[in-house]
């Protein structure tokens, strides 16, 4: 992660300031139970709470850990310095570090999916603004980048929402994916820490206890929360290139809003290029590269190693950061984006009427025609438009054995742009619904 490419809202979910609070209120609420269950005295649990409002000296953990080559006794250690040795000597009692790690990490992945949610919130309704702003503004669709059929610009911009849509509920799922914690001890067991305390704290961090954890929680929960991202991420770029091939010279059907002073190239002052969609791509790229490490720390030797642990310290914050920052780029460009409709139409007319083929097909065979030889008329006279210029209907007009099947007001019925547009409206009340 750079800072180029980050908001700093989710880092600050990351920074080392946000995790060493996080287990402070881990082992506090931890003592406050053991506490309760007269394991411990309760003046030591409330005695911890002295460091309720410290801001944890960063660098001074830092120094403790390189003798101790241990964060999370590094951390206790400085803790003991704030609470005092006496005090603080029954923190952590019967937890291991995992529970702290563990617990940790997914409380960070949940506050970083809360706000990944609010930025889809932000993107949906971009993209639903446009929808209906562009509901009937008729574009050439294409099928391997070539002239099919007319839809609409609303259409284009429905189907992107109603593919962020399903994301959302995705990510929904995989928050509550890694909404767990565990405060289970060496090897999950509980042997020295009653179950009451896993559940005290989860309740008090926003979390419910893991069902059963070994070490360490199962990894197969923050595989699939990482795979949510990467699926975002390709949705993202499933926008991003549409909109960059819209602004393509010879298409120019969108493009980013250019802002007064941009400057598009250095060698070049005509330049007005696509780059904020081209940035979404490679970022997608790099939310995607943590899917197949997150899936392969879910097999772990026994019940634990920490060969997920330098995977995660990276993944975590790398991957939430950067899809934080294109989400909202995406939801930028989609607000700003210009549209040319003009230019739409121009495009879905440049084979002069071409593109209305496959009504002449349908026509024929219902005419009586049979497939194979209506396929083979408006073929014939679809190669003239491309090989020669023609006109489409001017062609079949004169072509004797189309002429004989239909007639000419049937052939000119044919090219009404209103029939590709009639289920325009059933479509955007499946997406948006009836309202």
């Amino acid at each position: 992660m750079i800072p180029r490419y980050a908001r700093p809202e989710m880092v600050a979910i990351w920074s080392p300031e946000t995790r060493f609070r996080i287990w402070f209120e881990i082992e506090a609420h931890a003592c406050d139970a053991q506490a309760a269950l007269g394991v411990i005295p309760r003046e030591n649990a409330e005695a911890v709470w002295k460091a309720r409002d410290v801001t944890f000296d960063v660098a001074r953990i830092d120094e403790i850990e390189a003798v101790t080559k241990h964060d999370v006794i590094a951390f206790l250690t400085h803790l003991a310095e704030h609470v005092g040795a006496d005090e603080a000597r029954f923190v952590h009692q019967g937890m291991t570090s995992s529970d702290v790690l563990d617990t940790t990490l997914n409380i960070q992945l949940v506050r970083a999916a809360d706000i990944l949610l609010a930025d889809m919130d932000r993107l949906l309704a971009a993209l639903k603004a446009r929808a209906m702003e562009h509901r009937h503004t008729l574009r050439i669709g294409r099928s391997h980048g070539i002239h099919a059929e007319p839809t609409t610009m609303g259409l284009t911009f429905a189907r992107f929402y109603a593919e962020m849509d399903r994301n959302r509920r995705r990510l929904l799922a995989a928050r509550e994916e890694v909404a767990t914690g565990a405060i289970s001890g060496a090897v999950g067991t509980f042997a020295n820490i009653d179950p009451e305390v896993e559940a005290h704290v989860c309740a008090r961090m926003g979390l419910v206890p893991e069902p059963i954890s070994t070490q360490v929680i199962p990894r197969d929960r923050h595989a699939m929360f990482f795979a949510t991202l990467g699926v975002i991420a390709s949705s993202i770029e499933n926008v991003a290139i549409e909109i960059r091939h819209m602004q393509r010279t010879e298409v120019l059907e969108a493009e980013e809003y250019f802002s007064p002073g941009q400057k598009g190239s250095s060698a070049m002052p005509h330049k007005r290029n696509p780059v904020l969609t081209e940035n979404l791509t490679g970022l997608a790229r790099l939310v995607r590269m943590a899917v197949i490490p997150a899936m392969e720390n879910v097999a772990l030797w026994h019940e634990r190693d920490i060969s997920h642990s330098s995977v995660e310290r990276g993944i975590g914050p790398d991957t939430t950061i950067h899809l934080d920052f294109a989400l909202n780029r995406l939801a930028g460009v989609i607000e700003k984006l210009v549209i040319y409709p003009e230019n739409m139409m121009r495009n879905l007319n440049k084979f002069n009427g071409l593109v209305m083929s496959q009504r002449v097909l349908l026509a024929l065979t219902q005419a009586g025609v049979s497939r194979e030889d209506a396929y083979r008329l408006v073929q014939r006279n679809a190669m003239k438009v491309w090989e020669q210029g023609a006109d489409f209907k001017a062609e079949l007009l004169a072509d004797p054995e189309v002429t004989a099947a239909l007639s000419p007001a049937e052939i000119e019925e044919k090219f009404d742009l209103g029939y590709h547009t009639k289920h325009v409206d059933t479509i955007f009340a499946r997406v948006f619904g009836e309202a």
